[in-house]
Formats: C-alpha cells, structure tokens, sequence
C-alpha cells in the first residue's frame, strides 16, 4: 500500500476513494471503505482512501481510538492500495471547490468517492454531501452517500466506541470496532514491583492523543512475536503503589523474557473489576494471580478461544 502524506503528490493512476478520518475503521467505516474497493475493482480504478494526520486538537474529533500504526495495517489489509494523509493544517485552508480540484481530482486522481451522510470538508467545514455532489457532478466525479450501520439499534460511530470503552463494555466496542479493541505501545521501564512479587509485567503510557478505558483491571491477550498469550491488564494510577500517572500494566501467562522498548500489542476482551489500593503488596500479588487464572480460564472456553485466534 502507498502510503502519501503530501499534497503535492500527483497520483499517476484513477482512484475510488473513501473519503473520512476513519478513527477506529470501525464496521461502519469498512462497508464505506469496501464499497469504494468493489467500485473499484469493478471499473479498473485503485482503491484509495483519503484521511488527514491530526497534529492538532480538532474541536469536532474526539481522542484516536487507534494508533497510525494500526489504521495503516488495518486499511493494508482490507485492499487498500493508496493511504492518502496529509496533514490536517496542509488542507484545511482551502475553500470547498479548491479542495475538490486539487486534492481529489488533482493530487488523487479520483472518478469516484465514497462518503458518509455527516462527511464535511473545506474551510471552516463549510461544504456537505450536498456541495461534494454538485462540485464532483460538474467534473464528472461520481459521489456515492453510504449509510450509516446500526448495532442493536445503535448507531456506529467513533464517538459510541469512545463510550463503551469509557464505560468498560469492551464486548460492545469490540462489536462495533468488529475486532478486539488494541493498544500497540512501546514498552517502557517501570518500578519492577511486579517482578519482585513474582508476577512480571510490561508497562505501557497511553499519549494523550489516544482515548483511554475505564480505570480497571481487565482479560486481554497478548500477540509477542506473532502468538497469542492470555494476560490481565490492570489500567489506572496504581494506588496500591502510590503511582502518579495512568499506566497500563500487563501480566503475560506462560511468557517469559524482554519486552523493553518493543511495541507490544495487547488485545482487551472482558472488564473484570476497578481499580482498587490493596494494604500490601501481597494483597496486590493476590489479585494479580486471581485475574491471571480468570484470563485463562476465560480463553479456555470454546466460545473464547477463536476470539484470541483472530
């Protein structure tokens, strides 16, 4: 996948674009991006999809949900063969009609584009579905309005995941993300408490760009070196150790050796119970080995273990 980042850039092929930041590429998000790849394939064009890399805070978009990292790996795999990013500030000057002529017909290449029912763009966000029609209608662009996909009479949307995972209802984010909702940060040195009871664990910081679950200790599994380990995840302030800063912190079961500095990815699957300050250490140990047992025993069961195998 061509992955572009710059404005300048003039593509030497047609594309069938899907036009929208894309935060999660949740299931709502992958009947747009497939319905521009079936369009695609279909008329001998390059499936494309046309985002921005957000470097500043944006009043109408919430924390990411994912990593770069993740949205690249997640778009690759769904066919996407043109990954257009520019950076937010490098576009959001231009007025509706220059955003059409240079960036999607210009610079991308487009015969069609695919979007959702609430996609704007141009300064100040001042065009809509019904201005992309008209701008694309009279350069010959095709616009497709793909509808929005409901869950249990929810609407799929970003902003809903970012509620499920605030609320620890990871089976319904997982749901409406259609795969395990997943940090990849680097891991870094903490305090080697864990170590020291026995139970190791690897450290990562969630950036501030990123959204955050609910304080908690959760089932989650664990992909080094492309397998599968159960593991408890306890996400928060650690109490119990006077910590000053939210962590996430994983206890590995039946793994052993250095994580330091790889990115690691952790896959969340259950929210077992909140964040709490033990007496001791020993206590902390305690809980630990309870909710590595529970992660176990969780992808023991047949009806887990596939999720873990995805």
């Amino acid at each position: 996948m061509q992955q572009v980042y710059n404005t300048q850039w003039k593509n030497n092929r047609n594309t069938a674009a899907a036009l929208g930041y894309f935060d999660g590429v949740h299931i709502g998000h992958q009947f747009l991006i497939e319905q521009a790849k079936q369009y695609a394939v279909q008329h001998g064009l390059s499936p494309a999809v046309f985002t921005f890399t957000k470097n500043v805070k944006l009043g109408h978009k919430g924390k990411d949900i994912l990593s770069a990292e993740q949205k690249i790996e997640i778009m690759e795999a769904m066919g996407v063969e043109l990954f257009y990013s520019p950076d937010f500030i490098e576009f959001a000057g231009l007025a509706p009609e220059e955003f059409v002529e240079d960036i999607l017909i210009g610079s991308m290449g487009v015969k069609a584009v695919f979007c959702g029912e609430n996609f704007f763009f141009g300064k100040n966000r001042s065009g809509n579905v019904q201005v992309l029609k008209t701008l694309c209608a009279e350069r010959g662009v095709e616009v497709f309005i793909v509808p929005t996909v409901e869950l249990d009479g929810i609407t799929v949307s970003s902003s809903e995941i970012r509620n499920a995972l605030a609320a620890g209802n990871i089976p319904l984010a997982n749901r409406m993300l259609g795969r395990p909702y997943t940090i990849d940060f680097r891991v870094v040195h903490g305090k080697k408490l864990g170590r020291k009871m026995g139970t190791p664990t690897i450290n990562q910081i969630y950036p501030d760009s990123m959204c955050t679950p609910k304080e908690g200790v959760y089932i989650t599994a664990t992909i080094v070196e492309g397998k599968s380990y159960p593991s408890a995840t306890g996400f928060g302030d650690r109490p119990t150790v006077n910590g000053t800063y939210q962590s996430c912190e994983t206890t590995i079961s039946g793994f052993s050796g250095n994580l330091y500095e790889e990115k690691v990815k952790v896959e969340f699957y259950s929210y077992l119970f909140p964040t709490q300050k033990f007496e001791n250490v020993s206590q902390l140990a305690e809980m630990i080995s309870s909710a590595l047992e529970q992660a176990d025993n969780y992808f023991d069961k047949e009806e887990h273990r596939s999720e873990k195998q995805q």
